[in-house]
């Protein structure tokens, strides 16, 4: 099936011939469908928290903070825009030359409240000799779209959503990049450092070091703050095998093979090489402009000093358990930290001798750990908090998506439905055992929660292997919590007019 020429291309790319092997029999038997114990929800599995609880962990958190612990902002940022302007892109392509859709009334109605509508007034007053303003009244437009769009133009339609102009200020519009410098400052600012780390597409790369370097200096001196910021892009090693509908390696015109980025799951690699004690994640396009920080500010503060009071714990119990200093009724102790705070639950864990359970519970509390913040469920698409079956049969926390359920099991089905809350992605995460060491994050990823979507190329149908998504499969074996916070917090930009809300104008 592989001939000489494909190993040479795989040998390129990092990749071996076994992993080839192991991806085109997953894209052949497909993916084990995950079992549910049913819906996290507050009471089981997710923490509300009261006021008073709330300011605990804040001052814990900046207590923390004060420590000289390293804390990391790592922001997944190598999305392009297109998909934010799909709509755009099908007027510019349309028969007709006047808005139609109600996408297309609402983007021109309101035009002058884009962040960047004064770049992009400047772009067509120079290639089309008119203002925006103008070329509307004229009846014109596509020449509006074709410069917000087009290399010619603001060549927004190929710029990374991180490099968009998001939000207007007095003195001048900021990026979602220049965002998450802001946001750094005020919850990630450890003794005066702030380290930011954005994970980018190989061609954007160059726009990104430039935009900072442009930026990093005024912001270093609004905010009292020193920024280190580092960058990575998604390895070539991570990418996975394309098949034809028959399940045999999907091969371009030249009779290369076609490799496609694994999905964000791939960025487990990424982070795995970060040096932090506490990372927080949080997407590129889930930002909100100064007057409504607070919100995100306090909830960030939140659950790290939930992370760091439980992780506390757990490397308290680590300590007594590697001592050998400790009695059936300490043992008993440990199990109520496990399966009450940290939620993860073996039904015959009583059955076990003292030395096995010694084992066990070294085995679940020396783990990565991780705080997801969750919000009330609105209808957003995506995945959410639950409570999931392990191979080793216990039940965890865990993120799924849609795709990880059995859509034809009823029961399942319904739990996924029903289910209360929606994950944002809203991460704290601490990477680092009991004795300081980093843990190696590959080894906690479940392999068996990638899934296969349909793709094509060229007007060729494929199947794409998507891996364990980074927050999903890849985080599969770290300890989970849940805690809920506001749906003010949440704030994506997935098409041009969600610009338009009311949280980012």
């Amino acid at each position: 099936m592989l001939n000489q020429q494909d190993l040479n291309q795989i040998a390129n790319r990092g990749i071996s011939e076994q992993q080839i092997e192991r991806q085109l029999k997953q894209i052949k038997d497909g993916f084990p469908f995950l079992k549910l114990d049913g819906a996290a929800e507050v009471g089981k599995g997710i923490l509300a928290l009261g006021a008073e609880e709330a300011q605990n962990y804040i001052r814990t958190w900046n207590a923390y903070k004060t420590e000289g612990h390293q804390v990391v902002k790592f922001v997944p940022a190598s999305g392009a825009a297109s998909r934010m302007f799909k709509n755009m892109f099908a007027f510019l392509n349309a028969d007709y030359d006047t808005p139609q859709t109600d996408f297309e009334k609402t983007f021109f109605d309101h035009i002058k409240d884009f962040a960047f509508y004064e770049a992009l007034d400047e772009k067509c007053s120079k290639n089309e000799g008119k203002s925006v303003s103008n070329l509307i009244s004229s009846g014109n437009y596509k020449a509006v779209v074709a410069n917000m769009l087009e290399a010619k133009g603001l060549n927004y339609g190929q710029l990374p959503k991180g490099l968009l102009l998001f939000h207007h200020y007095e003195n001048g519009s900021r990026t979602p990049m220049e965002e998450h410098l802001v946001e750094a400052a005020l919850y990630a600012n450890s003794n005066g450092d702030a380290y930011v780390h954005f994970t980018v597409s190989h061609d954007h790369l160059e726009l990104f070091k430039a935009k900072v370097a442009e930026k990093q200096a005024y912001y270093e001196k609004k905010y009292d703050v020193h920024y280190h910021i580092s960058f990575s892009e998604q390895k070539p090693s991570t990418d996975t095998i394309a098949a034809n509908p028959d399940n045999t390696p999907f091969r371009n015109e030249d009779g290369s093979l076609l490799f496609r980025p694994g999905g964000h799951g791939a960025l487990i690699e990424n982070l795995n090489e970060i040096d932090g004690d506490v990372i927080f994640i949080k997407n590129i396009d889930n930002v909100v402009s100064d007057r409504l920080k607070k919100d995100t500010i306090t909830w960030k503060q939140v659950i790290a000093g939930v992370l760091v009071t439980l992780q506390q714990k757990n490397f308290e119990y680590l300590r007594i358990l590697d001592s050998g200093k400790y009695n059936h009724a300490k043992l008993e102790e440990i199990i109520r930290f496990l399966q009450r705070d940290l939620y993860c639950r073996k039904g015959d864990i009583k059955n076990l001798e003292d030395a096995d359970l010694v084992i066990y519970l070294k085995r679940k509390l020396n783990r990565p750990m991780r705080v997801c913040g969750v919000v009330k469920n609105v209808g957003e698409p995506g995945g959410g908090p639950f409570l999931t079956y392990n191979q080793d049969g216990t039940i965890s926390l865990q993120i799924l998506e849609s795709s990880q359920i059995d859509q034809n099991n009823k029961e399942s089905l319904q739990m996924f439905t029903n289910g209360t809350h929606f994950n944002p992605v809203d991460l704290v995460c601490a990477t680092r055992d009991y004795q300081g060491h980093p843990f190696n994050l590959p080894d906690f990823v479940d392999h068996t929660t990638g899934f296969i979507s349909s793709k094509s190329k060229n007007g060729r149908d494929l199947k794409a292997l998507e891996l364990p998504g980074l927050w999903n499969g890849a985080m599969s074996d770290w300890n989970t919590i849940f805690v809920e916070v506001p749906l003010s917090t949440f704030n994506p930009v997935k098409t041009v007019n969600d610009l338009l809300r009311d949280v980012h104008q």
